[in-house]
């Protein structure tokens, strides 16, 4: 049995490079009307993909513009129609909101096989094969239980979901295997709640025992209780990234490629720090930071993910090109809709 090779993930956009992009996309929006975002979307992630990569190859995004763009006409004027017609009637309203209800499930069928079929790597396509069966029961029926449980089955909910995207999808004809149970993101979702609860539950203390001492004339009492309180605040803002980082650990370290597995290492405290940062640094500079706080986030992201190649991943790359090519590819479903921003 060969031994594991592990071969880390890596970024090299520069914020630099992405705010020319960046700004260009906002302007030529703006003067199109909304138009030009389907272009803007595609060089957007175009310049995502190719500058992220395993070992001595890069990923790339082919998507064609006028596909997304006619999905996205296609959401507004959905959107649209709700609005105006909840306006007009509630009765109508709910009669269109259930429509949206029934074919969401098939749209975002449509849009995980876009995204799939326009990106590759190595020269070699993505894949999503699923059913509509499949489709309606993840994002229609167990939304819809989740309610109706009062959310007690978000996380049997979230599971799936990501069982669905993840078991569904395929590198040309070899696919994904998503291996984590419900259990975990019941535990997962656990303690996030119970850190909330925790954190809630200090900061009213604290507050509560500092306006008690100011009523005691304690001068210094408040501005000590405030301070306090800023620090809960923060606290109370690591709870976010504790439950983004764990789940990507969750997720990617259950999930496996042929022989092959991943390994995500994303750590709260570091997750914190890139997005506390990047937020402050936004605010101080009236937006035009954007671009660089995303190149960061992106390379933070990715030099937390490894690939623990199980054999020769050139050699898994060759035989799986072989595959397709004997099999042939699946070109018509690359003009599916895509509804996602």
């Amino acid at each position: 049995m060969e031994s594991q090779q592990r071969l880390p993930f890596g970024f090299t956009g520069y914020g630099g490079e992405y705010f020319r992009i960046w700004i260009v996309n906002i302007v030529l929006t703006v003067l199109t009307l909304g138009i030009y975002s389907a272009w803007a979307k595609v060089r957007r992630l175009q310049y995502f993909y190719r500058n992220s990569w395993v070992q001595s190859a890069n990923f790339d995004y082919h998507a064609n513009p006028l596909a997304i763009l006619k999905g996205r006409v296609f959401a507004v004027v959905l959107f649209m129609a709700y609005n105006f017609s909840i306006k007009f009637s509630p009765l109508l309203g709910a009669a269109i909101g259930i429509l949206i209800a029934l074919v969401m499930p098939l749209l975002l069928l449509k849009s995980f096989r876009f995204r799939a079929l326009n990106s590759s790597y190595c020269g070699l396509r993505f894949g999503f094969i699923s059913t509509k069966r499949r489709a309606y029961k993840t994002f229609l029926l167990l939304p819809v239980l989740t309610g109706l449980t009062l959310y007690l089955l978000a996380p049997f909910t979230h599971q799936r979901i990501k069982f669905f995207q993840h078991n569904n999808s395929r590198y040309g004809q070899t696919p994904f295997q998503f291996s984590a149970g419900a259990g975990a993101f019941y535990k997962l979702y656990g303690i996030t709640f119970l850190l909330y609860l925790i954190a809630i539950a200090v900061s009213g203390l604290i507050v509560g025992a500092g306006f008690k001492m100011a009523s005691l004339n304690n001068a210094h009492a408040l501005a000590i209780s405030a301070f306090v309180a800023v620090l809960i605040v923060l606290s109370l803002l690591t709870i976010g990234p504790y439950f983004v980082s764990r789940l990507q650990n969750l997720v990617w370290n259950h999930t496996s490629l042929g022989g092959h597995r991943f390994e995500s290492t994303l750590t709260a405290r570091g997750l914190f720090w890139v997005q506390f940062t990047n937020f402050i640094a936004i605010i101080c500079t009236l937006g035009l930071y954007k671009p660089f706080a995303d190149i960061r986030l992106v390379r933070y992201r990715l030099q937390h993910m490894t690939m623990l190649a199980g054999g020769d991943l050139q050699t898994f790359v060759a035989d799986v090109h072989q595959q397709v090519n004997a099999t042939g590819e699946e070109t018509a479903e690359i003009f599916d809709l895509d509804i996602a921003l």
